[in-house]
């Protein structure tokens, strides 16, 4: 796989308040806000005064979400959060979450109608700015792009890419009878529910 990369700056949001949902998973309810980051930061969550960054570095195996892991805290369903902040642009900002058990060692991501939407028009409402570094200076970044296509597959899983102009994504799921209905969209292909995390972009 070979990588190439165009000039562009790096982004990041606007301050998006204190938004609250019931969790899928555990039923408890959770509360997040999304505050700006310089530039260099990335993005990265705040839970009970532990940063964990937003890492395939912190991930660790988890059913049916993607769960972040740091000194014996966790962090479950980031991924409907994470694609929304993606697919806006936005690279750094500091994701701040609480759960009403000051206890709690876990938490997950509010993840509302199950898709990322509530995120992305979270994200819309407030806008993006430039992320500047501490002296308040702009930063350019290198983004990255294929120049050769490549697959990856494990088991009965795979992904192929292919160089583009834009991002476009095609992609199916078939879980087992029962864990979640497979359901047919519009051109009679399936599509599991867990895939509007990025079918709305």
């Amino acid at each position: 796989m070979h990588l190439s990369a165009a000039i562009n700056s790096f982004k990041s949001s606007n301050l998006i308040s204190w938004k609250t949902g019931k969790t899928p998973q555990s039923g408890k309810v959770s509360k997040v806000k999304i505050w700006p980051g310089f530039t260099g930061q990335g993005r990265y969550f705040e839970f009970h005064s532990n940063l964990i960054p937003a890492s395939i570095d912190f991930v660790r195996e988890s059913p049916l979400c993607t769960s972040l892991c740091k000194d014996g805290y966790k962090i479950r369903t980031v991924e409907h959060l994470l694609s929304a902040l993606e697919a806006k642009g936005i690279d750094n900002c500091r994701i701040q979450i609480q759960s009403l058990d000051s206890e709690d060692t876990e938490v997950e991501v509010p993840i509302f109608d199950g898709s990322a939407n509530a995120w992305v028009e979270a994200i819309e409402q407030v806008g993006r700015k430039e992320a500047l570094d501490r002296s308040g200076n702009n930063v350019e970044k290198l983004a990255p792009y294929l120049s050769e296509p490549f697959y990856v597959s494990r088991n009965d899983s795979f992904m192929v890419a292919f160089p583009a102009s834009k991002v476009h994504i095609s992609c199916g799921i078939d879980f087992p009878k029962g864990l979640w209905d497979v359901e047919n969209d519009n051109d009679g292909q399936q599509e599991g529910c867990v895939l509007r995390v990025i079918s709305q972009f």
